[in-house]
């Protein structure tokens, strides 16, 4: 039953002491202070007012935290949905949003308690990478005519016709607005660089903000884009609901489900790896569901699990989800007593920030990783990137998870092969027999496990939980991979976690029988014989030699340090 508890209602029920309570507090003002620009930031970018991006940020991210599965998960409006906002708002208004935002909840809900949590391990690495950066090409994109500060009465929704229009537009940049979103960009990246811990969106809103104000700068503020911002949370009310209106936007509501399902679920997932902790992954999406509800009943936009603020809320000592749920509750306080303020606001400094977002959201490194690896990822993540910014997400998601499925299962035809048995000595020897009794003889200090079959994006994530399940750290540890056909790229990236992890322990991993192509993949990420505690073997005799080896070596520098003294 543990498994549908929220988070909080288990640490809370643990003693909650008065040092958890000022770590969490401190957390939520850090966190709230990245949120706050970020949040109206998102929403302008999306086609709405700043006070929906807010809205979301109170509503959603107190309710993420208060139901979710994650213990330091931070909730509200994120890049990812900017694209999607910004075309079900073109196609059916702002009422199709927040019903296709009401329905998406719904479906989170039903993928919960369906216990689909575990699904994220299904969508292969080169889908996500490439539907990701392809939003953040997206994103940066639609912040080019407020940074320019262009003249231009209506930007076209779509990625080729908008850039059309802005080079058509070119005579028109406005060189104090430039100056500005140059401004912000510096102060942003400067202080990343060279003082890390300061609030750098913050800071830049802050400085843009005076100087528009004191010298009276002729650039395109939030107040003179939404010169009636409203102050506090509205009432809340159901949608306009009918039945044209909602099977329109169904569409839209499954793609809002999905991409927060799968963003809530990986900014957990890389919790987990800061923090030591696991999530409930399907009272995640269930939190992530009653989220979405409760956002849209607020007139607020869709919301998920948000990476870089998660990542933050740790950074800054969240110790429970009362750190995120402090996080709302200060930044309501802001919509209370401090909107009038945002009204100075330079709309080029918001597209600076989006500018570092849409970076940050890329993940370049990634996408260069997964680029050289083999040519089936590299397709996969090309042709997902292509059609998320020249047609849209869902047709992306759709036919790159198609294109993984169908070139896995052309690996899985090539690499079926038959062998025949042989005879070892007059004995019948089938190589592929498990010898029962190997790890009774196994030296202390020794682990040895089996892959067998394809190492891909389905069951990749079995030997990290396997590895955990084994309660102990051993000195070495032998991965026996002659029955792996093939590895792909996330495979190879859970195969790296566990050779980073196996290096923090000071464990040296085998690797024994690599075939070609899992040889090749390793090699391709730079994963070498002899390099960072990880040694190929030939076969599973040459990697117990090896082991034990290591063992004796170990055992000498030992007599060695306790002779010395």
């Amino acid at each position: 039953m543990s498994t549908f508890t929220p988070k909080l209602f288990t640490l809370l029920k643990n003693r909650y002491s008065k040092s958890d309570f000022q770590s969490d507090a401190i957390a939520g003002l850090t966190v709230a202070i990245v949120a706050l620009p970020l949040a109206m930031a998102l929403a302008i970018a999306s086609g709405t007012s700043p006070d929906k991006g807010l809205i979301t940020a109170v509503i959603a991210g107190f309710l993420i935290s208060f139901l979710g599965g994650s213990r330091v998960q931070v909730g509200g409006p994120t890049g990812a949905f900017v694209v999607v906002i910004f075309n079900v708002i073109a196609q059916h208004g702002y009422d199709g949003l927040v019903l296709a935002t009401l329905m998406a909840g719904v479906i989170l809900l039903v993928a919960g308690y369906a216990r689909m949590g575990q699904i994220i391990k299904f969508i292969p690495h080169p889908v996500v990478t490439g539907f990701t950066a392809g939003i953040a090409v997206l994103i940066a994109s639609s912040q080019v005519k407020d940074f320019l500060g262009l003249k231009i009465e209506n930007v076209p929704a779509d990625f080729t016709p908008k850039w059309a229009a802005y080079f058509d537009a070119l005579d028109t940049v406005s060189l104090a607005t430039v100056a500005i979103g140059f401004t912000a960009l510096f102060i942003i990246l400067f202080l990343r660089r060279f003082a890390p811990k300061l609030p750098g969106y913050l800071i830049a809103v802050t400085v843009s903000a005076v100087a528009v104000a004191l010298f009276h700068i002729p650039v395109e503020t939030i107040g003179s884009q939404f010169p009636e911002l409203p102050t506090g949370l509205p009432m809340p009310q159901l949608p306009a609901w009918d039945f044209a209106k909602a099977q329109s936007v169904i569409p839209s509501a499954f793609t809002i489900a999905f991409l927060a399902g799968i963003e809530a679920l990986l900014s957990a997932v890389v919790a987990d790896g800061m923090t030591g902790y696991k999530h409930r992954s399907n009272q995640e999406l269930v939190g992530q569901g009653f989220a979405n509800i409760a956002s849209s009943l607020f007139g607020g936009l869709p919301a998920t699990g948000a990476i870089a603020r998660t990542a933050t809320n740790i950074k800054a000592g969240a110790k429970t989800p009362m750190a995120s749920i402090f996080h709302a509750l200060f930044i309501l306080l802001f919509m209370l007593f401090a909107m009038d303020i945002m009204a100075f606001v330079p709309l080029a400094t918001l597209a600076a920030i989006l500018f570092i977002v849409a970076w940050g959201m890329s993940e370049i490194g990634r996408f260069i990783h997964i680029f050289r690896l083999s040519r089936t990822d590299r397709a996969v993540m090309l042709l997902t990137f292509l059609l998320t910014v020249l047609v849209d997400l869902t047709a992306a998601i759709g036919v790159g998870v198609t294109l993984a499925c169908l070139l896995f299962m052309k690996h899985m035809s090539e690499a079926v092969e038959i062998k025949s048995e042989w005879r070892k000595s007059g004995i019948l020897y089938d190589e592929n027999a498990e010898d029962e009794t190997q790890r009774h003889n196994l030296p202390k200090g020794v682990e040895v496990f089996q892959i067998t079959g394809p190492f891909f994006f389905g069951v990749a994530g079995e030997l990290v939980d396997t590895l955990k399940a084994i309660g102990r750290i051993p000195k070495v540890l032998i991965l026996r991979m002659r029955l792996v056909p093939y590895l792909d790229a996330t495979g190879e990236s859970e195969l790296e976690s566990v050779i980073k992890q196996c290096g923090n322990n000071g464990t040296q991993i085998i690797l024994s029988g690599l075939q070609s192509q899992p040889l090749q993949m390793l090699k391709n990420a730079h994963i070498e014989d002899g390099k960072a505690h990880v040694i190929f073997a030939s076969n599973y005799e040459a990697a117990l030699k090896e082991a034990e080896a290591i063992l004796a070596r170990e055992e000498g520098s030992h007599l060695d340090f306790i002779k010395a003294y």
